[in-house]
């Protein structure tokens, strides 16, 4: 069997679980369509870009090259579930003027190249400039029939999400959490930036004391203290989000689908144009390769 054969989730019921953070040996693939050699993506023209550490939600199985980036989220006092947006600032490098979105949180520098690949790069709202309340806001095609009563252009509040320890939509194990789509920092805009939200009692547990329950295998969730301290500062009240842009060939994964049962991912992030899983209560640091975005 060779080694791409084993990226692909098998019938067996064996899953890979990756506890706390891992570092990358080498930097990893743009994981775009045609996606370009590394070289010619560190000597591109455009601003920002290059070699990048981000925290992302591991991938476990299937071709794409590393998990997808977290979105640290910050919740207001009246319930309205956003995504925090790095601090902006403007740096000269190699004698050119580049505006960089970046910020320290929780042990980590978060910046807006975390989300920098699949062409994501050049959405205006990706830029570090780009004027947003950065709410998440739903989406014209919700992913989840509970989402059906809302309306485009809803923000999502922690109200919608009381019943987030007893959800469940007849996939995989019940109470794991409860997820949404929606769009962020794409008002305005003719690019959607796509976002996964899930609140989960599992993430409330990790980030209060590293351990949580784990109705759906044998053994706890554990993480590191350095992941539990990011997540303590990246999550709140048990939400997390992340970019929802498969690393492979960008198409969109959702969290608890039919397709993924086959696969063993009834109760993971599954991608069905090629494969790939995703583990949501995995949160491993990954090094890669981001796009600069153009310029203009």
């Amino acid at each position: 069997m060779s080694a791409d054969d084993d990226k692909y989730p098998g019938e067996s019921g064996r899953r890979r679980f990756v506890k706390g953070v891992v570092g990358g040996a080498a930097l990893a693939g743009v994981g775009a369509t045609g996606s370009a050699a590394i070289n010619s993506v560190t000597t591109s023209p455009g601003r920002g870009g290059g070699a990048t550490e981000a925290m992302a939600i591991e991938n476990t199985a299937g071709p794409a090259p590393r998990g997808m980036p977290q979105i640290p989220v910050e919740i207001a006092s009246d319930g309205t579930i956003g995504g925090m947006w790095p601090e902006v600032e403007t740096r000269q490098e190699q004698g050119r003027t580049v505006n960089i979105a970046e910020m320290d949180l929780g042990g980590m520098t978060y910046s807006s190249e975390w989300f920098q690949y699949c062409g994501v790069e050049t959405y205006e709202g990706i830029q570090p400039q780009y004027e947003s309340d950065n709410v998440f806001y739903v989406g014209g095609s919700p992913g989840y029939a509970w989402q059906d009563e809302l309306s485009s252009g809803d923000a999502l509040n922690i109200s919608m999400f009381d019943d987030y320890e007893t959800w469940g939509n007849g996939i995989g194990v019940t109470g794991l959490g409860k997820p949404a789509t929606a769009n962020w920092r794409s008002q305005d805009t003719e690019d959607t930036i796509p976002v996964a939200v899930l609140r989960s009692p599992v993430i409330e547990q990790l980030a209060a004391n590293g351990e949580a329950e784990a109705p759906d295998q044998d053994e706890p969730y554990t993480v590191s203290d350095q992941v539990q301290t990011w997540l303590q500062a990246s999550t709140d009240q048990g939400v997390m989000a992340w970019l929802n842009k498969c690393t492979h060939f960008c198409c969109v994964p959702a969290y608890k689908t039919e397709g993924g049962v086959k696969f063993n991912a009834a109760n993971e992030v599954y991608c069905p144009c090629h494969q790939s899983v995703y583990e949501p209560f995995s949160i491993v640091s990954t090094l890669f390769t981001a796009r600069p975005r153009p310029d203009g």
